[in-house]
């Protein structure tokens, strides 16, 4: 499941307040709850009754949190947490605990414990607040956004943003600003060099973030360790890169150069509602804009690797996306609510790279390592299982975007390509936050000949 962060991170986390379990001696599977009060109509029937054991008795690796760290590195910990998580899975069973120098946590791959925890977080749910990341802002005195804030500051800034970036009255607005971008890609080969730095170094921040989540930012600063020079390096770049986007918006609105009736996107449109601080728009704008890059990008790469892997799945795309595309008239909203294998394949691509343990346990998927997009189509129950983007009050805030983004991407690439890889091509996975290729992806267009 995921864990840590707002990315692909394969465990769920439980803050060390969360201290009682329901542990029923009789049954395999194990829940818990939070210490906040929660109706018992959210907890399955099968766990009224049952006697809550104590957090002490978690199985797991727990005691010796440095020893575990030096384990945990020696076995090249760092860039494979997805596959030894998947491990101890299997040698602790479907909830252990852990501490791994200065993180602890508790992890679970049962759907239904999935759906315990997140019933159960109260008004004010809290997610891992990323140390290196609040460490930098402490550093550079610069103020928190949504996603490492936590209270009523959280709530506030959440509920203004919730209304501009995942309402459904405000996702026909992107697919205009999105699908140009995607037509853009398609013919252009050319990356403007200041937005290729912008990239690197959001690549260079996740790389960076991933051993500070053991070791403290603190120490690592104090030793000028390269770790958190290349951190304050990168966030730098990424603050000054989103400051000169926000001014340019900013001095367009100030300057009335674009039509007011006109949708430019959620900052402008947060900008010209005045509900919130500008230091808080431009905080929470720089955290979103540095989250939804490589994480998109990503899963994209992904996607289209197992779509050239399987030319009949992708032919089948393909005949979807030009069915829809000639009854629509081309409208793009219209096509978009008319390819359910497209956004299928988002949805399968963004499991196996975004909730990794659960998404290869047979339990829960048939066949988990085949690539089947079709298995969102049918009637099954698939709860608590697509949780890529989390769930609840703090589900990902750029989750509508990205998902257009990734939609709208494949489409544009499929009606103009053939997408081809080299036969007997293995990929594997590397975490560094997120899961990235362990080699170079190469894959080949072919431009279609003639459209339908």
């Amino acid at each position: 499941m995921l864990a840590r962060c707002p990315l692909y991170v394969p465990s769920l986390g439980i803050p060390k307040s969360w201290k009682r379990f329901f542990w029923p001696k009789d049954a395999p599977r194990l829940g818990y709850r939070n210490v906040h009060a929660v109706s018992r109509e959210l907890y399955p029937s099968s766990l009224e009754g049952k006697v809550a054991r104590p957090f002490s008795e978690l199985p797991g690796n727990w005691k010796s949190n440095w020893l575990n760290l030096y384990l945990f590195w020696k076995e090249g910990g760092f860039h494979n947490v997805h596959n030894i998580m998947i491990d101890k899975f299997q040698t602790f069973g479907p909830i252990y605990r852990e501490k791994l120098g200065n993180y602890e946590s508790v992890n679970i791959i049962d759907p239904e414990d999935a759906a315990i925890v997140f019933k159960a977080e109260g008004l004010y749910p809290e997610r891992f607040t990323v140390p290196p990341w609040t460490a930098y802002r402490d550093f550079r005195n610069k103020p928190y956004g949504v996603v490492l804030k936590n209270g009523e500051g959280w709530r506030q800034d959440r509920l203004a943003l919730n209304k501009e970036a995942l309402s459904l009255n405000a996702i026909d607005n992107f697919v205009p600003l999105l699908n140009t971008v995607g037509e853009d890609f398609v013919k252009k080969d050319f990356i403007d060099p200041e937005n290729q730095r912008f990239i690197d170094a959001i690549t260079l921040m996740f790389h960076s973030t991933s051993p500070m989540l053991y070791i403290p930012p603190t120490f690592l600063r104090w030793i000028k360790s390269s770790t958190w020079q290349d951190h304050v390096k990168a966030w730098d770049i990424i603050f000054a890169h989103a400051d000169k986007c926000i001014q340019n918006i900013y001095r367009d609105l100030r300057l009335n150069r674009k039509n007011a009736k006109e949708y430019t996107g959620v900052l402008s449109s947060l900008l010209m509602q005045d509900k919130l601080a500008v230091e808080d728009i431009k905080a929470s704008i720089t955290e979103i804009m540095a989250g939804g890059v490589d994480t998109t990008s990503i899963t994209l790469q992904w996607a289209m690797y197992e779509l050239a892997r399987a030319p009949a799945l992708q032919e089948q795309l393909r005949s979807e996306i030009f069915a829809a595309k000639a009854s629509s008239q081309g409208d793009i909203l219209k096509i978009l609510k008319s390819v359910p294998l497209v956004r299928a394949a988002v949805k399968e691509t963004l499991v196996q790279v975004g909730i990794y343990a659960m998404g290869r346990d047979p339990r829960f998927f048939t066949k988990p390592k085949q690539f089947n997009p079709e298995r969102w189509l049918n009637h099954d129950s698939k709860h608590f299982r697509g949780l890529s983007f989390g769930f609840g009050p703090r589900q990902c805030l750029g989750r509508r975007i990205a998902e257009l983004e990734m939609q709208l991407f494949l489409i544009h690439m499929l009606e103009n390509f053939k997408i081809e890889t080299k036969r007997g091509m293995e990929i594997g996975t590397k975490f560094d936050l997120i899961l990235i290729p362990d080699k170079p992806i190469y894959l080949t267009l072919r431009p279609l000949d003639s459209h339908p």
